[in-house]
């Protein structure tokens, strides 16, 4: 139902003061175990993993001073905040708890703004009473399709960011479950704060995705590209011993997500972090991240 695509120049918060890496670089990064106190310390445990991008180091409500203190630290170590985290469920069928979720993301996406993250991100939400980001019959509804637009754009209006953007993160069975979803909500939400957050795990939700999903990621990457502000790094990984069907998230390594065709096009992309996550230990991240340097440095690239 969409057709064509938002020119760069059109789009605010494109032009950064951060230093643009090579074409060849990707901006890579992940969790921070090492503890911090303030900027400097956070700074150099992130440069002690060779990131140069990181998660939100503070949290909303955060003094303005010191969130100020972290955006400088940041853009002076030429390190990019990739998202701040407003994990909720905005669309919860209790209202109390849906207004709860929706204050959520207006505090994270003005922290976003405040500290010059790429985005702000969240899932859309799920319909089930009793899981915030589980299945139900109702999530892949057009009634719920429109619950999802009204209150994304309650969260933007709210916030209007001038530096930042509102994104939802790809679910299996929520929406955006596909790039064609999320073509149609970007389209439907029609505010030019809205933009993408890109998991092809989270999209591998079927077996014939599953095995061609080099496929489905340059799909995304060539309709979404413009709007596209981080992505998640993960793995995919059929379970043989279980029916009918189990698909699980792996360590990156692990699984079989086509990570030659991943990688080569997010590094297409200008300042486009590659975020780690859902992983459990530091030794776990240290191994992800091997992965995937490992494969980007077959293929030239730098991070």
């Amino acid at each position: 139902m969409v057709s064509g695509a938002v020119g760069l120049s059109a789009m605010p918060g494109v032009l950064r003061s951060a230093t643009v890496m090579d074409k060849s670089g990707i901006r890579f990064g992940g969790p921070v175990f090492e503890k911090y106190t303030n900027p400097e310390e956070w700074v150099k445990a992130v440069k002690n993993l060779g990131f140069s991008a990181a998660y939100c180091p503070v949290q909303p409500g955060e003094k303005s001073d010191v969130v100020k203190a972290y955006e400088k630290a940041a853009n002076d170590a030429d390190i990019i905040i990739s998202e701040v985290g407003a994990w909720s469920n905005p669309i919860d069928p209790d209202d109390a708890k849906a207004s709860a979720a929706i204050k959520k993301c207006i505090d994270s996406l003005e922290l976003a703004e405040q500290i010059n993250a790429n985005c702000c991100v969240n899932i859309s939400g799920s319909r089930n009473p009793n899981s915030w980001d589980g299945p139900h019959k109702d999530n892949l509804t057009f009634e719920t399709f429109d619950l999802i637009v009204e209150t994304t754009r309650k969260i933007i209006d709210a916030v209007k960011p001038k530096r930042t953007f509102f994104t939802l993160e790809t679910m299996p069975w929520a929406y955006p479950d596909s790039v064609d979803s999320y073509l149609n909500l970007i389209k439907a939400i029609d505010r030019k704060e809205f933009a993408v957050h890109l998991d092809p795990v989270n999209m591998v939700n079927t077996p014939t995705i599953y095995y061609r999903n080099g496929e489905m990621i340059k799909d995304a990457f060539k309709k979404l590209g413009p709007w596209i502000k981080n992505c998640h790094a993960k793995d995919t990984l059929i379970d043989n011993h279980e029916l009918t069907l189990h698909i699980s998230e792996a360590r990156p390594g692990l699984g079989i997500l086509d990570y030659r065709v991943f990688l080569t096009e997010v590094a297409k992309l200008d300042n486009v972090p590659l975020m780690l996550e859902h992983l459990n230990t530091a030794e776990e991240y240290n191994l992800a991240a091997k992965h995937i340097r490992s494969v980007g440095e077959e293929l030239g690239f730098e991070f």
